[in-house]
């Protein structure tokens, strides 16, 4: 296995580089070492795995990069693309004033564009610094991160202002015989704590808990509040917060996967679990949906980026021990800090409050 690992003071992270999948992500806090990613329970079991799968699932972990999101139905490739399912090469790596830089190239070119993977480390700060550069290829790409995490016992999430959720119109999986879900499809709500349920009723987005069994997946789609969107997940066993940030004007959603024992069929078979992906995109369900007309763009959404001229997008993951064990109801960055405010406590962490570029322009 091809592993490229770079560290700084307090923070370790290693990549995948034949599936460019975020391997491992180690983070000192308070004399513990923190694991914010999850890694599928059958990527190092050496099983034999059903054949047809691809090379994205067969080693799924930690984060990638989707281009397109979901079904790449408009150029040959594999589910969520090029970038998730094949090998990249390490063109740069080396110390930094104060922390690590390293750039990663995908071997494939996407839609005729070639794809640079930038991780910034700095010293005793508990993040991962992404920034994703498209150069060139014709015609139109959505995006999307796919950060995992996973929980022993459960969690409770908070979230950056949000105009709705909403759910697609089909479940992942609404055959019984191979899964089960919990949330109503197609459903929407402006109110996060009293989503429809499938079985009736109403579920808290920011509960999640062990005991439902489920393959869920829902959109939140970002308000305008002039600030970094972000998750936060209290992991209740684990002791921790799990912080996932973005620029709004560049990944303007944020798409929620709910895995916890909720798909019977191999691989996945029921073990699974306590799996939340935090997604944040510039997409729609498929290439063709995201580059076409589509229920986001009604909105006001924007799904793709145009290629030809560079562009790029970044991203931000971190964790740290949690004080408390509610999540923040509040994330403010500025000089060089993070505040957090939760339950009436507040506490600071390192964070470069320039590198989501918030309040500039983004591609179209």
């Amino acid at each position: 296995m091809d592993i490229s690992t770079i560290k700084a003071r307090g923070i370790s992270v290693s990549l995948d580089l034949t599936v460019g999948h975020i391997a491992d992500m180690t983070v000192d806090g308070d004399g513990r070492q923190l694991k914010p990613l999850h890694r599928a329970p059958w990527v190092d079991a050496g099983e034999t795995l059903p054949k047809d799968l691809p090379q994205g699932t067969v080693r799924l972990s930690g984060d990638f990069l989707c281009a397109p999101f979901s079904r790449s139905d408009v150029e040959d490739a594999p589910l969520h693309g090029w970038p998730a399912n094949s090998a990249w090469d390490i063109t740069e790596s080396s110390a930094t004033d104060g922390g690590w830089r390293a750039v990663f190239r995908l071997r494939h070119k996407v839609m005729g564009a070639s794809v640079d993977k930038i991780f910034t480390l700095i010293d005793g700060h508990p993040f991962l610094y992404q920034e994703h550069v498209f150069s060139g290829g014709q015609g139109a790409i959505s995006v999307a991160h796919h950060p995992m995490t996973a929980m022993k016992g459960g969690g409770r999430l908070s979230f950056s202002p949000k105009r709705f959720a909403a759910t697609p119109a089909d479940p992942l999986e609404p055959d019984p015989a191979r899964g089960r879900f919990m949330l109503a499809y197609p459903a929407r709500s402006a109110d996060l704590g009293h989503f429809p349920a499938a079985a009736g009723g109403t579920r808290d987005l920011a509960d999640y808990r062990m005991d439902d069994r489920r393959e869920d997946f829902v959109t939140l789609v970002e308000a305008d509040h002039g600030g970094p969107g972000w998750t936060a997940l209290a992991r209740k066993a684990e002791g921790d917060l799990v912080l996932v940030l973005k620029n709004p004007a560049e990944l303007p959603v944020t798409m929620l996967w709910l895995s916890n024992g909720g798909r019977d069929y191999a691989p996945w078979s029921g073990r699974h679990l306590g799996v939340l992906g935090i997604e944040d995109g510039r997409a729609a369900v498929g290439h063709a949906a995201s580059i076409g007309d589509n229920w986001l763009k009604r909105e006001g959404v924007a799904t793709a980026f145009a290629l030809g001229d560079s562009f790029s997008f970044r991203h931000v993951i971190g964790a740290m021990p949690l004080p408390g064990g509610e999540p923040p109801q509040e994330v403010v960055t500025t000089d060089g800090r993070m505040r957090l405010s939760a339950g009436g406590s507040t506490w600071d962490v390192p964070f470069d409050s320039d590198f989501l570029r918030i309040g500039q322009p983004a591609a179209a």
